[in-house]
């Protein structure tokens, strides 16, 4: 574009800058906020019409002015240090119950209650001694020390694995957590089947294995699920996921950086030193020039881009269900207040034999018998993402996140499956419950229930995950192999980084593999 010809709106301002980021989720707009304030000039090209990707707010159902944090919901991987060096204006709480697991037992209907005072008690209560609750403090006293020593090493250049496994400086746990199945240690900390699946869905989130997988992928899983941040809590973002992509967006352009919506990135070409990237908008296809190119998309979408052989497919395994209630129900567990029961993880049908039978039913290509699934009530912590009238008339988000539900279940006839699912999933959570939950739902404003499921398939044809896969592929330990660059966000050309959830230390709203990029790029 001549310099004096002004580019239409929308359009990018100018033809050639330091840097390009294919993609506007939050890893894309950490990086871009981090070269814009060393200086750089740096433009994010997003396809879709607003940035944030998967983390982001939104009102789902027509005329209930509730804001849900419709995708990723839960932050524990994002650091301080990233909050703190871009000057975030966004905050997390802390939720006041870590979990609770309903069951029913001796005909009884009950639950495990775990934060709070009363978590000896309700371990007690439910076990019968104090056995299962000291080796829940002696497995999580080991998990925290290894949090403690690993997740500072998360903003640093990779560490090799001899050098990790110094820092963390305890073979017992290294051997638990990172040589064999996280099955074994499980079954050696605990002996009462509900405390063992409570403890193993921590490796199941977003990703379908057996406890004794010989890969370690659901290892892979736990370990990023319990470093966070040092401490392994999961807290809600006050203001919905998007409050956090709306404040990095915001740092972005603060620092200078240029965000244009509604462009898609349609190939990279480069020679290692320079890059072309091609563009699609509603005004026009372009090609913009970058000395780098950081890639905030999958492995698979960074292959197509470059026209270069794609990696082995990747497969999500996970239903998400946002409902809208105007009450929470009752349990049939009378001993636990619905606010208390539902203001952590409310695990269903999550016991570690109902895991590992809904595993080997799922691989076997059948929806699993007792679907099991976590549910969140991000609004007892956090109320401000309900309008103040919704909130005074007792209304609550409830957020499901099932498990054990691959992708090539869904390939037949993606919406019969899902509603089957569905149906199954509530079932399993109306058995601990005094009233059905659709009897609890809100209505929008043409009288239609307040609930909508999505499945892999859905979430790759929405947000382009590759088979649904929420981490983008299998999660990688972080530590450097023969495969990784300095930072695990390399490829094989020198001026393209990856910087989405499928670098090393990918995975979560962490933001590290957008500051790892950044790094690299700065030559840090």
């Amino acid at each position: 574009m001549p310099a004096d010809e002004t580019p239409a709106p929308g359009r990018p301002t100018h033809a050639h800058y330091d840097a390009v980021i294919v993609g506007g989720g939050h890893n894309g707009l950490v990086a871009a906020a981090y070269l814009a304030r060393a200086g750089w000039s740096v433009l994010v090209l997003e396809r879709l019409g607003t940035t944030g990707g998967a983390a982001v707010s939104s009102r789902p159902f027509d005329g209930v002015d509730a804001r849900l944090s419709r995708y990723s919901y839960l932050v524990s991987l994002l650091p301080r240090k990233i909050i703190r060096e871009l000057g975030l204006d966004f905050a997390v709480r802390r939720r006041t119950i870590s979990s609770y697991t309903p069951v029913v037992r001796g005909g009884r209907h009950t639950g495990l209650l775990v934060g709070g005072d009363g978590t000896r008690e309700s371990f007690a209560a439910i076990t019968g001694d104090d056995r299962e609750y000291e080796a829940w403090r002696r497995f999580y006293g080991m998990t925290g020390r290894v949090a403690g020593r690993v997740f500072p090493t998360l903003t640093e250049p990779l560490p090799d694995r001899y050098s990790l496994r110094a820092r963390v400086d305890d073979e017992n746990a290294w051997r638990m957590l990172f040589e064999e199945p996280i099955g074994v240690a499980v079954e050696d900390a605990f002996t009462d089947d509900l405390v063992r699946g409570v403890v193993l869905t921590d490796a199941l989130i977003g990703t379908f294995a057996d406890a004794h997988d010989p890969s370690l992928v659901q290892n892979r899983c736990f370990l990023y699920h319990v470093i966070g941040n040092s401490t392994g809590d999961w807290d809600v973002p006050v203001g919905g996921m998007g409050a956090l992509t709306d404040a990095l967006a915001a740092a972005a352009r603060k620092a200078g950086a240029e965000i244009r919506t509604l462009h898609e990135v349609t190939r990279v070409e480069t020679d290692g030193n320079r890059a072309e990237v091609t563009v699609h908008s509603p005004e026009a296809q372009s090609v913009i020039s970058a000395g780098k190119v950081l890639v905030n998309a999958s492995p698979k979408a960074l292959a197509t881009l470059l026209g270069e052989q794609p990696p082995a497919p990747a497969e999500g395994a996970q239903l998400k269900v946002n409902m809208l209630l105007t009450r929470l129900p009752e349990l049939r567990d009378r001993s636990v207040d619905p606010r208390q029961a539902f203001a952590g993880t409310f695990h269903i049908a999550e016991g570690y034999e109902q895991l590992a039978t809904a595993y080997r039913e799922a691989a076997a290509g059948s929806l699993p018998t007792a679907p099991p699934s976590e549910i969140y009530c991000h609004s007892l912590t956090d109320p401000s993402i309900l309008g103040p009238g919704l909130a005074a008339r007792g209304y609550q988000t409830l957020t499901l996140f099932g498990l054990h539900t691959p992708a090539g279940l869904f390939t037949a006839d993606n919406e019969a499956v899902r509603d089957t699912l569905l149906r199954a999933t509530l079932a399993e959570l109306d058995a601990h419950l005094d009233e059905p939950v659709t009897d609890c739902l809100a209505l929008d404003a043409d009288g239609r229930p307040c609930i909508e499921a999505r499945t892999p398939l859905d979430l790759e044809r929405d947000l382009g995950l590759p088979g649904g896969h929420i981490f983008h592929r299998d999660l990688a330990f972080p530590y450097a192999t023969g495969e990784t660059g300095r930072w695990g966000v390399e490829t094989t050309h020198a001026n393209v980084l990856l910087c989405g959830a499928g670098a090393v230390r990918g995975g979560g709203v962490s933001g590290v593999p957008g500051h790892n990029a950044a790094m690299a790029a700065l030559g840090r």
